[in-house]
């Protein structure tokens, strides 16, 4: 990744990170369009200067003016743990959005979730499919997985990035993190080269917030070129035995890219 971003599309803007993640990168002095379902709760809701674009992640047809022109797209939406919510939401809501860019190369950051691959929980698995279609894009990305929203404790600010998706206990105890701070990173990923093709789960520890985190990026180990999971990842789900659904958007998204996995 050599050229910064210059227009970004916030999807699930008027979320309680997708909110944050607007202002952060107007901040940061990105044109930010935000994709919204209600024009009149978003611009009571969303910061001066943010584009809205009106349309539905579940309805593709509406995605088009959305995604025109714009070099990033960073996925902030998210349903309730339920499976159905999980799949129809969030693993369809990128799924959709990697379709309408047509291929077109964009810098993207998807927030799912610490734990996304424990073994076994069906609506988790759907949040691990929508990191399986990014990886197979062909685009740069990094995938940030947050542990618990605003568990954090007022001192606790330093930023931690982990690999593996080793805590699992499904508590704050896996790891907490304020939302600000989530969409910081997010935000800072599209500009920080390395950060590209990296999977992390994200936490706060005690100390201060640092000013710069291209070194605490550069210690993650990249994602294995060709694999459709993380570095150090363990995950038992493999690609011939997953749903069809995701098999086919598996094809059509992946269809077209040269031999390092990017777009020709």
């Amino acid at each position: 990744m050599t050229d910064r971003p210059t227009t970004v599309l916030i999807i699930g803007a008027t979320g309680s990170i997708g909110r944050h993640a607007a202002a952060e990168a107007l901040k940061q002095g990105y044109a930010v369009r935000a994709l919204v379902r209600d024009r009149t709760r978003a611009a009571r809701t969303l910061p001066d200067g943010v584009q809205i674009v009106v349309g539905d992640l579940t309805r593709p047809e509406t995605l088009d003016a959305a995604v025109e022109g714009v070099d990033a797209v960073v996925f902030t939406h998210g349903s309730t743990t339920t499976e159905r919510d999980v799949r129809d939401n969030d693993y369809t809501g990128v799924a959709n959005v990697l379709r309408a860019l047509g291929g077109r190369r964009v810098r993207i950051a998807l927030m799912t979730a610490i734990g996304t691959t424990r073994p076994g929980v069906a609506y988790a698995q759907w949040k691990l499919r929508s990191e399986r279609l990014i990886r197979a894009s062909g685009n740069p990305y990094t995938i940030v997985r947050p542990g618990w929203f605003d568990y954090n404790q007022p001192d606790q600010r330093k930023i931690v990035m982990l690999q593996g998706d080793r805590r699992q206990a499904g508590t704050p105890a896996d790891g907490a993190i304020a939302r600000d701070q989530i969409a910081r990173v997010l935000i800072d990923s599209l500009h920080t080269e390395a950060a590209d093709h990296k999977t992390l789960e994200l936490i706060a520890d005690h100390g201060p917030e640092q000013d710069h985190l291209t070194s605490v990026f550069d210690s993650l180990t990249p994602d294995p070129v060709g694999s459709f999971d993380g570095a150090e990842d363990t995950v038992d789900l493999p690609v011939t035995q997953e749903p069809e659904t995701f098999r086919q958007d598996l094809a059509t998204i992946s269809a077209g890219k040269g031999p390092r996995g990017e777009r020709r």
